[in-house]
């Protein structure tokens, strides 16, 4: 004798969605129901202090980022999820996040698997995965989603895991009961973070200059480095960890890499800046196609290889330095490039 089918819940769908999330890989997973951004009046706050810089796309989407409702109508939940890319991977010229092949395309494929694997237990709904590039705010979602507190450094810091993963976000139609925010800070008086960045890129806890960030300056930054922030740039080509790797949580809890689809590949570890200054267009598609590096394109590497040379110095960075000066083609590496020659000569 049949019975009526039992309506599933709210509550039910998503401990499904949060258990097949962790069933693909995700580290971490929390339910949001999407709204207005909590953190909106800070975004608007750093903007108009000119804290963004040259990354003109975070003003074009502020007012979409004031309220996940926005980006995609009629969605109604989000799936937040975390996917950790190695904490404990040795220190390089590169940020760990770009040693592997591109995260965005990693996780987006991730996402489109998740949607499929519900729509199959729940039947068809619409959904959006954004993974780093639509105008939302993913740390605020993330927390609203139970999964961590803003550091200091302005980065999500799980108190299992650290920072050194990546956030995503599956956006739904589907009514998803949300998990709690996250409401308490583990970051109590430490500032080793703000204490650690050798460009003094944090005016205030939870607040950074972009324009003096590493990060920024290696990556979102087209045009010419500032010449006083060149020398504490050091040897890094492509991104920045330092205030992550001082981090206590880090230092207690960062893992080594175990998500194949995420690991890094050797070379990109410590890569050479004489060989990077060294690489054309082709050589530069070849060497990172598939690969976040390609952000910065090839003279965007080119011009950092040239500093982080000039900053290292010795013979090889004086002879690479010497034939970009003169030789390269963009005006851009040439004079990066002449800035490095000098300060390498002159610590010789």
């Amino acid at each position: 004798m049949g019975g009526e089918a039992v309506a599933v819940t709210s509550e039910e769908r998503a401990h499904r969605a949060k258990g097949a999330a962790l069933g693909l890989g995700f580290d971490l997973a929390g339910i949001a129901t999407l709204g207005a951004a909590r953190t909106a009046p800070h975004l608007h706050d750093w903007l108009a202090r000119g804290y963004h810089g040259e990354m003109q796309y975070l003003e074009r989407g502020a007012a979409l980022r004031e309220d996940t409702t926005l980006p995609e109508p009629g969605m109604r939940s989000a799936i937040v999820v975390a996917a950790d890319y190695g904490g404990k991977q040795p220190s390089g010229t590169m940020a760990r996040y770009a040693r592997s092949d591109d995260y965005h395309d990693v996780l987006r494929a991730r996402l489109r698997e998740l949607h499929a694997t519900l729509e199959r237990d729940f039947g068809a709904f619409a959904a959006r995965p954004y993974v780093d590039t639509g105008p939302i705010l993913e740390r605020d979602l993330a927390q609203r989603a139970g999964l961590g507190w803003f550091g200091k450094n302005t980065m999500l810091i799980n108190p299992q895991r650290g920072s050194f993963f990546f956030l995503a976000a599956l956006f739904t139609s589907l009514d998803l009961a949300p998990d709690a925010p996250f409401a308490s800070d583990h970051c109590g008086t430490c500032t080793r973070c703000l204490e650690a960045c050798p460009t003094g890129a944090f005016v205030a806890p939870r607040v950074m200059d972009a324009t003096k960030c590493i990060s920024y300056l290696t990556i979102e930054h087209r045009s010419a480095i500032p010449e006083e922030l060149r020398t504490v740039i050091g040897d890094h080509v492509f991104g920045c960890d330092i205030c992550q790797d001082v981090c206590p949580w880090n230092q207690r809890f960062a893992s080594p890499p175990t998500d194949a689809a995420l690991a890094p590949r050797d070379e990109r570890i410590a890569p050479d800046p004489a060989d990077l200054l060294a690489l054309d267009d082709t050589g530069f598609r070849s060497t990172f196609r598939g690969s976040a590096v390609t952000r910065t394109k090839r003279r965007g590497l080119a011009r950092n290889a040239a500093v982080a040379l000039g900053n290292r110095g010795g013979a090889d960075a004086i002879a690479a330095l010497e034939r970009a000066a003169v030789g390269d083609p963009d005006p851009l590496v040439r004079e990066h490039a002449a800035w490095g020659l000098e300060r390498a000569r002159r610590g010789t």
